[in-house]
């Protein structure tokens, strides 16, 4: 796992937050994230989320949950215990699709939990990404991803835009 360092700016109004985040997309930085104890109208316009990948994630357990329905129905009705009653086909196809809508929506979901869990890091037994305490309590954070060029410039857009503190930390 990689060190990265992230300069931290602590804001204690919410306003000179959406200010600040404003100011540093200007000046050219890329913002890791924000982080806020309640929330705050109007952060989505301001700060650029990238679109999520969760949707991506869902849809490939989704095509994993129909292929395993299908595959145990097909291995049942065919070779496990095969029934041919009134004629009909080993291999109704019409009936199956009450079981695989609901075994892909039962994977997807399950999947987009534990993807979701995974890349935040809240499994048991790893440590979530917590950038500073008082995020939680009573200050806004902006937190940027800095090397040794950019360290100075980011620490002084903080200062300007009105951080009331600002920190390193190695992450």
């Amino acid at each position: 796992m990689s060190n990265k360092k992230y300069a931290i700016g602590l804001y204690d109004d919410q306003d000179i937050l959406l200010q600040g985040i404003k100011e540093v997309q200007n000046n050219g930085q890329m913002i890791h994230d924000v982080y806020t104890p309640h929330p705050v109208h109007g952060l989505e316009n301001v700060f650029i989320i990238p679109r999520s990948r969760l949707p991506i994630a869902a849809f490939c357990f989704g095509c994993l949950g129909i292929s395993c329905a299908f595959l145990m129905m097909w291995y049942m009705i065919t070779y496990d215990w095969p029934m041919d009653i009134g004629g009909k086909p080993n291999f109704p196809i019409v009936s199956f699709i009450p079981i695989l809508f609901e075994w892909t929506v039962l994977f997807a979901s399950f999947g987009m939990g534990l993807t979701f869990f995974l890349a935040n890091r809240l499994i048991p037994g790893s440590t979530p990404r917590i950038m500073d305490e008082r995020a939680t309590d009573d200050r806004y954070v902006i937190a940027v991803e800095v090397n040794d060029e950019n360290e100075q410039t980011v620490s002084s857009l903080f200062r300007q835009s009105g951080a009331v503190e600002v920190k390193y930390k190695t992450v």
